[in-house]
């Protein structure tokens, strides 16, 4: 099956995922890595991890947001279609979120970013440029396990798209 085929009215899309700073559990890195790699079927997937702040400690919150909202806006392009992971963000249902992506899929977004910011938040330069927000959930989640839990999201959307047995109601 091609990769980039989900359902005839539907225009290939690319997703990548912006993350700041790398995931230094072991067991959570193959649990990434198993779903990106299951993404990978369904259409193209890309994790992109931008590096920590040198010297963040020694930076205000501020500083570090402005910072890493330059490397953010560093990978975005005009055309982008750009969801920030932020707690104020709107939250779906799996299926819901299926919904949500399968309609940016057949509106013909070429590139849908989704960013997981740093452990403050986002720039303002980040939260104007964005698109609109999503909330994985009103809990708090580290950082390294939101990655973990959006990517298999993504794979649950994907498996609903298809209408495959891996997500039950």
């Amino acid at each position: 099956m091609d990769a980039n085929f989900i359902c005839p009215n539907i225009v290939s899309v690319k997703i990548l995922l912006l993350t700041i700073g790398n995931t230094d559990k072991k067991y959570m890195k193959e649990g990434i890595d198993d779903y990106v790699k299951r993404i990978s079927f369904y259409l193209p997937f890309e994790m992109k991890v931008i590096p920590d702040i040198k010297n963040r400690s020694s930076l205000s919150k501020e500083l570090q947001k402005e910072k890493e909202g330059l490397l953010i806006m560093n990978q975005i392009s005009l055309g982008d279609f750009v969801v920030l992971l932020d707690e104020r963000g709107t939250e779906f249902s799996s299926v819901a979120f299926s919904k949500w992506v399968e309609k940016k899929m057949i509106a013909g977004t070429r590139q849908l970013i989704f960013v997981i910011g740093g452990p403050y938040g986002f720039s303002e330069t980040v939260y104007q440029r964005s698109d609109t927000k999503i909330s994985m959930s009103k809990m708090t989640f580290s950082h390294q396990m939101v990655r973990m839990i959006f990517v298999e999201q993504i794979y649950r959307a994907m498996t609903i798209i298809k209408n495959e047995p891996y997500h039950h109601d």
